[in-house]
């Protein structure tokens, strides 16, 4: 009995062991960069890092990123001065595409199509506009130097909070937990393609059960026409408290969105003010081809070239004013 247990055992480290290289030698889990916060509280990766980023159980999308000495994934280091032409590309994981080769990005893409222009990605998962624009704040000195600015946004998601505070929930993921966690590439893999999802749920419904079996799932609440106005609102306000906080220069930054997915009001609003804005939207959903990824709503290769266009298109019309 103790033979057959030991030799179960064995066996059983052993295929974790082959697996286990298996995941490492054909890329199937994730690398995962490290983040921290920098001495002006901006969060962003840790500068000089490189992997690659995979996403589903068949590599269904496979990029390589490289984070350079400013902290974002870029095919450049940042190094505006007076004398040069550049663009700054302000957004979250769109503009951080991990989703697309880092030496092919949208960035790229732009400065393929204009002469002597230098392109820089200060994108990060998770930014808000309130990081926008403090991370503009804090690094006023090189936005300055910048000729334009692109700040990307999507009014549902990006103006919850009318003032910048770091978010330390986010840096849980750096725990040395976390940290060792992450160097087992199989345990990587199987969390990227949701196998831990019913253990990790199961203490959650077994507590549930215990509680009250016959608990009533309750549909979410549909919002009223009266709500919806609401948040619009204070969302605007929350703009205008931003703006006004960390300033905005109308002449040279413009915002990157969808007008489809934008409420008329807050477009008016841009406009009553002189909030210059380029809609990608019309492109994207005029696409005969697909312009996102097939499992993921972020842009694919032919949808970066389009948005790509849309920014090159404003950036002529810019230069010539």
């Amino acid at each position: 009995m103790r033979k057959l247990i030991f030799k179960s055992g064995l066996y059983f480290v052993l295929i974790l062991v082959a697996l286990e290289l298996f995941v490492r030698v054909l890329h199937l889990g994730k690398d995962s960069p490290a983040r921290y916060i920098d001495e002006f509280n901006v969060e962003k990766w840790v500068p000089n890092q490189g992997g690659y980023s995979v996403t589903g159980n068949r590599r269904m999308n496979f990029a390589e990123y490289h984070i350079n000495n400013s902290g974002y994934n870029s095919y450049r280091e940042f190094n505006p001065t007076l004398d040069k032409t550049e663009i700054a590309l302000v957004g979250d994981s769109f503009i951080q595409g991990f989703h697309q080769d880092y030496y092919d990005s949208v960035g790229k893409k732009i400065e393929n199509q204009l002469d002597d222009v230098e392109v820089y990605e200060y994108g990060y998962a998770g930014y808000d506009f309130a990081d926008q624009l403090h991370l503009m704040h804090q690094y006023k000195d090189a936005f300055d130097k910048i000729d334009y600015v692109v700040l990307g946004i999507r009014f549902r998601d990006d103006l919850f909070r009318d003032e910048y505070k770091v978010i330390y929930d986010r840096m849980r993921l750096e725990s040395s937990m976390y940290k060792n966690a992450r160097k087992i590439k199989l345990l990587v893999y199987a969390q990227g393609i949701g196998i831990l999802d019913p253990v990790k749920k199961f203490p959650g419904k077994l507590i549930s059960f215990f509680k009250n079996s016959s608990k009533v799932v309750v549909k979410p609440k549909q919002e009223t026409a009266q709500e919806i106005e609401e948040k619009q609102a204070k969302y605007i306000k929350n703009f205008e408290s931003l703006v006004e906080k960390y300033g905005y220069d109308k002449s040279k930054y413009v915002l990157l969105l969808d007008k489809s997915e934008t409420p008329q009001v807050f477009l008016t609003y841009l406009r009553n003010h002189g909030f210059k804005y380029i809609d990608f939207g019309e492109a994207l959903n005029s696409s005969k081809t697909p312009p996102t990824l097939v499992f993921d709503q972020h842009w694919n290769n032919h949808g970066r070239n389009l948005i790509a266009e849309c920014i090159v298109n404003a950036f002529k019309r810019f230069s010539v004013n």
